[in-house]
C-alpha cells in the first residue's frame, strides 16, 4: 500500500462501522448517532464524516461496493473495508488503547493563562463550569441508568470513563473555587510583578 491511512477518531468509527457490513454515508452517520459515539468522537459537521471516507477511500482503507437507489435523489454510494482498512482498525484499537496521548485541549491551555484575568472573574468562570459539569454529570448517569439493564456494560465502557473524567474535573475544579474563595490561591498586578522580576 503506497500510502500510510491517517488515524483519527472519526476513522476509526467509520472502519469499524463497514467492518460490521457495508454501508453508506448516511447509514454510518445514524449509526454513530444511534449509538451515542457522537458523546465520544467529533462528528458535529456532517461533512467531516464525508472528508473522512474520501481520505479513507484514497488512502486504500475502504473501497465502493456498490450504488444503492434513494427514491428519487442521488443513489447512495455503499463503502466495503478493505483488508488494509481492517489491518488499521485493529491496530489503532490497540495503539489507542495502550498509549497515552497528549492531547491538547482548551481547559489546560485557559488555565495557564488565568492570570490575565482577575481572581473574581475565574472565581466567576469557574463556578459557571462546576455547574455546566454537574448537569453534564447528571445527563450521565441518567443515560446510564435508563439503560444499565438492557445494554451489556461492554457497550456503555466509555459512558462510564467519560463520567469518570466530568465527576474528577467536577472535584478539581470545585478545589480551586475553594481555594480561590479562601485566598489561598490570589494574585494581583503588583505580585505577578514581582514574580516576573524573580524569575
Amino acid at each position: 500500500m503506497k500510502n500510510t491511512i491517517k488515524k483519527s477518531p472519526i476513522a476509526l468509527a467509520i472502519l469499524c462501522l463497514l467492518i460490521e457490513e457495508p454501508m453508506h454515508p448516511y447509514r454510518m452517520q445514524q449509526l454513530i448517532k444511534e449509538r451515542g459515539k457522537e458523546e465520544v468522537i467529533n462528528v458535529r459537521h456532517r461533512t467531516s464524516i464525508y472528508q473522512t471516507i474520501d481520505r479513507l477511500y484514497r488512502d486504500g482503507a475502504i473501497t465502493v461496493q456498490g450504488k444503492k437507489s434513494n427514491e428519487g435523489k442521488p443513489d447512495l454510494i455503499v463503502y466495503e473495508v478493505t483488508e488494509e482498512g481492517r489491518k488499521a482498525a485493529y491496530t489503532w484499537t490497540r495503539e489507542m488503547l495502550s498509549v497515552p496521548k497528549k492531547e491538547f485541549l482548551e481547559f489546560p491551555a485557559a488555565i495557564s493563562f488565568l492570570m490575565l484575568l482577575k481572581p473574581k472573574e475565574v472565581l466567576e468562570d469557574l463556578k459557571k463550569r462546576a455547574s455546566a459539569l454537574e448537569d453534564m454529570l447528571n445527563q450521565i448517569d441518567m443515560q446510564l441508568q435508563m439503560v444499565r439493564n438492557e445494554i451489556p456494560r461492554l457497550f456503555l465502557l466509555e459512558t462510564e470513563f467519560q463520567r469518570t473524567l466530568v465527576v474528577a474535573e467536577l472535584e478539581w475544579v470545585r478545589s480551586i473555587v475553594d481555594e480561590i474563595q479562601t485566598k489561598k490561591i490570589y494574585w494581583d498586578k503588583d505580585w505577578l510583578r514581582e514574580i516576573e522580576q524573580n524569575m
